[in-house]
């Protein structure tokens, strides 16, 4: 009998090691290795804090998209009534949309997060019009689109981190935001009647940004079966829960009369608002997939430029030059963005 430290049983033991090694399965393998992550956790690299030049390119596209929307809304004779036409001409697309991807799909997550987008989406548009109905374009329009004021500190819970340089960028944004709102920045000016809508506006904006980054989060890491990419079909589900919110608040105070005229009187600008207003939230959702939310509703600032010029030239409003100055340090912070990203 050989003894236990014998050539002939080390050689045994090691081919019978061997044999087990190559015998287990791969989600063995895999139990094994994700048990030394935290429950929840993967063991891919940690989410990107920067813009791709891609995804900088189509957040400026979907800028100058958004500003035009606006535009429109705001050059209606009544808002509300225009926005809520607005939202209806989409319904025909959304509901085309939920043939092309499986329902199936939708995690309980995800039915969670349509409910609470659609919530903020639907008060977002109310608001937003009202705010459009009392005030020039160029003064409320700063303040709704003020998002990356509150954004950055929210978004810490999805796990992203603000690189210095990015985080200077989201700054000087936000101070040519206010700078562009007007020449004295004292909180009875800021806070006066005719902003609170606008106000009211900006919270819902910042509650719909937070809800779509986690549900094209969400989206992107499940299973998916539809011919229709996810961000198209996440703006179907979000534009027939927003309208389930929105179109009953507009009919309690303008009825359904002056929605119908509005959407006669001019068929062709509510067809090209809903074009835009449909491209541009699409591309923020497509780069929503994989890009920082901080960085990316901070570079659709641009809008508030591109607001502010349009208007100018279409809705006859004359900024001062303390706005215009805001203006280009908003560029200047858009582009400190661009080189952190």
């Amino acid at each position: 009998m050989l003894d236990d430290g014998s050539p002939r049983r080390g050689a045994r033991e090691a081919s019978e090691a061997r044999s087990e090694a190559e015998s287990s399965t791969p989600s063995e393998v895999n139990k094994e290795e994700a048990s030394d992550c935290p429950e929840g956790a993967t063991s891919h690299a940690p989410r990107p804090s920067r813009l791709t030049p891609t995804e900088f390119a189509l957040v400026l596209a979907s800028a100058l998209l958004h500003a035009v929307w606006s535009v429109a809304i705001k050059g209606a004779r009544s808002p509300l009534a225009f926005g809520t036409a607005q939202q209806l001409a989409e319904v025909p697309l959304a509901l085309c949309a939920l043939f092309f991807f499986r329902l199936a799909d939708l995690t309980p997550a995800l039915l969670v997060l349509v409910a609470a987008t659609g919530l903020a989406h639907g008060v977002y548009g109310f608001w937003m019009t009202l705010a459009y109905a009392r005030a020039e374009l160029t003064r409320v329009y700063p303040i709704i689109r003020s998002t990356p004021a509150l954004l950055p500190l929210i978004a810490i819970p999805l796990g992203e981190s603000v690189t210095p340089l990015g985080a200077l960028g989201i700054a000087v944004v936000v101070a040519g935001v206010w700078l562009v709102y007007g020449d004295a920045l004292s909180l009875r000016r800021l806070f006066a009647p005719e902003l609170v809508y606008a106000w009211l506006a900006l919270g819902a904006g910042v509650a719909y940004s937070l809800a779509d980054k986690f549900a094209m989060a969400e989206l992107h890491a499940g299973a998916w079966r539809g011919p229709l990419p996810r961000p198209l079909a996440w703006y179907a589900l979000l534009t027939l829960a927003a309208v389930a919110v929105r179109v009953p608040l507009a009919l309690a105070r303008i009825g359904a009369a002056e929605v119908v005229a509005a959407a006669r009187s001019d068929v062709r600008r509510v067809l090209v608002s809903t074009l835009a207003g449909l491209v541009g939230y699409g591309l923020i959702l497509h780069v929503l997939q994989t890009a920082p939310a901080s960085y990316v509703v901070a570079v659709r600032q641009l809008s508030v430029i591109l607001a502010a010029l349009i208007a100018m030239r279409f809705l006859g409003e004359q900024p001062t030059r303390t706005r215009l100055a805001g203006a280009a340090l908003t560029v200047v912070g858009v582009a400190t963005i661009a080189v952190a990203g």
